[in-house]
């Protein structure tokens, strides 16, 4: 059971409060009618948008007690781990939310691609650093 409290200690009914290093994630489920919102999925060290998944209260428990990215998958309609079959598991570092309180962004590490088809990204992009020392190698 999660425990919904604000950063004041007060019950509230529709915000769901976390926190990760320190800092404190606020989203309110209850604005979409299936409960999950968006999470967007960025690597930590090159900024690269990675994946979007959606995630349900639960989903963003585990999250943040394992550290690793779990989401609501709804195809299969359960929680589901990424990298639980793989091993490319993306390893949390950060988790924000947005301006609206309904939408997170979550900045990992990936431990291989994060694609299903093998490649970096979901929209088939690399994910290297383009920067100078990038070019030397």
């Amino acid at each position: 059971m999660i425990k919904e409290l604000n950063p004041d200690n007060q019950p509230t009914l529709k915000l769901w409060w976390a926190s990760i290093k320190n800092k404190k994630v606020k989203i309110d489920f209850k604005k979409y009618p299936d409960g999950l919102v968006p999470a967007v999925i960025q690597d930590y060290k090159t900024q690269k948008v990675l994946m979007l998944g959606f995630m349900n209260e639960e989903a963003l428990q585990k999250t943040m007690q394992e550290g690793k990215v779990t989401f609501f998958s709804r195809s299969k309609q359960r929680l589901w781990t990424k990298g639980e079959e793989s091993g490319n598991f993306l390893l949390v570092k950060e988790v924000m939310s947005d301006c609206d309180d309904d939408t997170l962004l979550i900045k990992a590490e990936p431990l291989g691609p994060v694609c299903h088809t093998g490649a970096d990204t979901c929209w088939s992009e690399k994910n290297h650093r383009e920067d100078f020392l990038y070019y030397l190698e």
